[in-house]
């Protein structure tokens, strides 16, 4: 393959990651320490927006419960990492060797990880058996039942208190690298036979099982991967802030991701990028309104709760003028392409309906 091809190929993937080195880059050489913070921030929202929108962009399906798996995931990796003296009194009721023993980061963060994609893969198991609104409630089901459990499991999780001394070590620079994994993993999942039965099952529930699909089988695949890329998140956040609590872990933070999928777009992996970027520049310019500002001897602040009364406007417009999302379901394309390559090209790549896409791939072997 020659190299332009590669690039054309890989274009959708460098048209979202480039834009996010540079804007890191400049950041982190020209930011203030505040700046730099909530661009970290914003990163690791946007591992969890791309995790969701492995399963819920693909499937149509809205899932309300993934924050759980990220809860699972943060509270693992505190189990591991916190300091062996506090353990004992504060979470008396953790495995002896857990309790007793501070492990290094790295295996604590891959067994958090995958704890949380087995619990989405055992969870997933019984959820996607159910119809596409049924699986929505069950999921914001779930997220309830992860928030009472950990809420009153005092000797293991402290309940409503918070879990301090947890080692900080995500950096801007980590969090990019985090994202630009999700989002090349995301990219190759869609662009590959199960993300395209997954779309077709979007697209058409009963002509996909008629096609022989399984509806079952694919919604989980997408289910699992995308409670591995939650707990990612859970693992980043809590090694950012240094602490873990329950109440960071359920509505606020689950709507709000819900938010930046529906302003970018949810049936694209660019529109989950696109709402991220959208959203966290809309919530840190009136965060620092809020909080004030001097115009020579001016001083002007908006009221406070601000911000999520124009977040809310925000999402009402986009609704109403553009329903699909900013990006309205595409991806960015290679916008040098000729239309002597267009017809060239195959039909899995021309066209938009996922099961066309599929129908013309090669039979397996």
């Amino acid at each position: 393959m020659r190299p332009v091809q590669l690039i054309q190929r890989s274009y959708p993937v460098l048209a979202l990651i480039v834009p996010l080195l540079i804007v890191v880059l400049v950041i982190e050489t020209f930011g203030s320490p505040g700046t730099q913070r909530v661009t970290t921030e914003a990163l690791i929202r946007l591992v969890f927006a791309v995790g969701l929108y492995i399963f819920a962009g693909n499937s149509g399906i809205v899932s309300f419960g993934h924050m759980a798996f990220c809860a699972i995931a943060a509270y693992a990796t505190a189990w591991q990492t916190c300091c062996a003296l506090m353990k004992p009194i504060t979470m008396s009721g953790l495995p002896a060797f857990i309790r007793d023993n501070t492990f290094p980061l790295l295996p604590a963060a891959m067994t958090s990880i995958g704890l949380a994609g087995g619990v989405a893969f055992l969870s997933g198991l019984i959820l996607m058996r159910l119809s596409s609104l049924s699986a929505s409630i069950s999921t914001l089901a779930l997220l309830f039942i992860l928030n009472v459990i950990y809420s009153n499991w005092v000797s293991v999780t402290m309940g409503n208190s918070t879990i301090v001394g947890l080692p900080v070590y995500v950096t801007t620079w980590g969090a990019l690298s985090a994202a630009i994994l999700v989002i090349v993993l995301a990219y190759l999942f869609q662009r590959s036979r199960w993300g395209l039965m997954l779309r077709a099952t979007r697209e058409d529930e009963v002509a996909a099982a008629a096609s022989g699909l399984s509806l079952y089988w694919t919604r989980l695949a997408a289910f699992t991967l995308s409670g591995f890329v939650a707990g990612l998140a859970g693992v980043l956040f809590a090694h950012f802030t240094g602490t873990v609590s329950i109440s960071t872990f359920f509505l606020s933070h689950t709507f709000l991701i819900v938010a930046m999928l529906v302003v970018g777009g949810m049936r694209s992996l660019a529109g989950a990028v696109v709402g991220v970027t959208v959203i966290s520049a809309v919530i840190d310019v009136f965060r620092r309104a809020e909080a004030g500002f001097s115009i020579g001897s001016v001083d002007i602040a908006i009221p406070p709760g601000s911000q999520e009364l124009i977040l809310a406007t925000l999402m009402l417009l986009i609704l109403m003028f553009r329903k699909d999302g900013i990006m309205a379901g595409r991806e960015f394309t290679w916008p040098w392409r000729s239309k002597e390559d267009h017809v060239r090209a195959p039909l899995v790549t021309r066209t938009k309906d996922p099961a066309q896409r599929l129908s013309a791939l090669p039979p397996r072997p």
